[in-house]
C-alpha cells in the first residue's frame, strides 16, 4: 500500500464516489485501521471524529458500500472509494446522497449528465417492479418485448434521420429518445447499463 499522508489526528479524508453513477455520496474520514479494514473487506469503513471510533458504513441502517477501488489524490492526501450503494440512500438524512442542496441552501434535484443514464434506468426497474399505473414505461413493458424492440428500431431509425438531417434539436430529441428505449430493452434482458459502459471501458487501450 502506498505511504499515505494521514493529518496531525491520524486521519485522512475519504469521498465515497458511486461506481454505477460516478454521482459523490458522501465524505468521511478515515484512519490507517479504517482504511486497512476496508481493504481486507471490502466494504467501506470510516473513522467517527465525533465518537473516535471506526465504523463500518450501513452496518446498523443496512446502507453498506461495497468497496470497488480505492483511489489515491496526486499528493497521497485523500482518498476516493469507488463503491457499490447498496440502499438508494448514503446519507443519515435518507437522502441519496450527503450533497443535496446548493450553497443556498436550497434542494438540488438536477440529475447530472454523467448520472442519467444508469439513474434512468433505475427508474425504468422501478416503474416495472411497481407497476406503476399510469406510467408509460409499464404500460410498453405490459405489451411485450417484441412491442419493446420495435419502438426501440422505431426511435433508432427517427435517430439516423434526424443526423441525416443535420438538426441539432431533432438529434438531441430523438437520440434522447432512443437512448431511453434502449434502456428498457436492456432491462427487460436483465443487462444493466453499467455492464454495457465496462465492456466499452475495456476497450481503452
Amino acid at each position: 500500500m502506498i505511504n499515505l499522508k494521514f493529518d496531525k489526528n491520524g486521519l485522512i479524508p475519504v469521498i465515497a464516489q458511486d461506481y454505477r453513477t460516478g454521482e459523490v455520496r458522501m465524505l468521511a474520514w478515515a484512519n490507517e485501521e479504517a482504511v486497512k479494514k476496508t481493504l481486507e473487506t471490502g466494504y467501506a469503513h470510516y473513522y467517527s471524529r465525533s465518537r473516535g471510533s471506526i465504523w463500518k458504513k450501513g452496518e446498523t441502517s443496512g446502507e453498506l458500500q461495497r468497496v470497488v477501488e480505492v483511489r489515491v489524490d496526486c499528493d497521497e492526501d485523500a482518498l476516493i472509494y469507488m463503491v457499490y450503494q447498496e440502499k438508494n440512500t448514503a446519507c443519515h438524512k435518507g437522502e441519496r446522497n450527503c450533497f443535496f442542496r446548493d450553497i443556498w441552501g436550497e434542494r438540488a434535484n438536477k440529475v447530472l449528465p454523467f448520472e442519467v443514464l444508469q439513474r434512468l434506468q433505475d427508474v425504468i426497474k422501478s416503474r416495472i417492479e411497481e407497476k406503476k399505473e399510469g406510467s408509460y414505461t409499464y404500460s410498453l413493458f405490459s405489451q411485450g418485448e417484441d412491442r419493446v424492440l420495435q419502438k426501440f428500431g422505431e426511435e433508432a431509425v427517427e435517430s439516423l434521420i434526424a443526423l441525416k438531417n443535420g438538426d441539432p434539436e431533432s438529434i438531441k430529441a430523438e437520440l434522447s429518445d432512443m437512448l431511453y428505449h434502449m434502456l428498457l430493452a436492456l432491462t427487460i434482458r436483465g443487462v444493466d447499463i453499467s455492464q454495457v459502459l465496462e465492456e466499452l471501458s475495456s476497450r481503452f487501450k
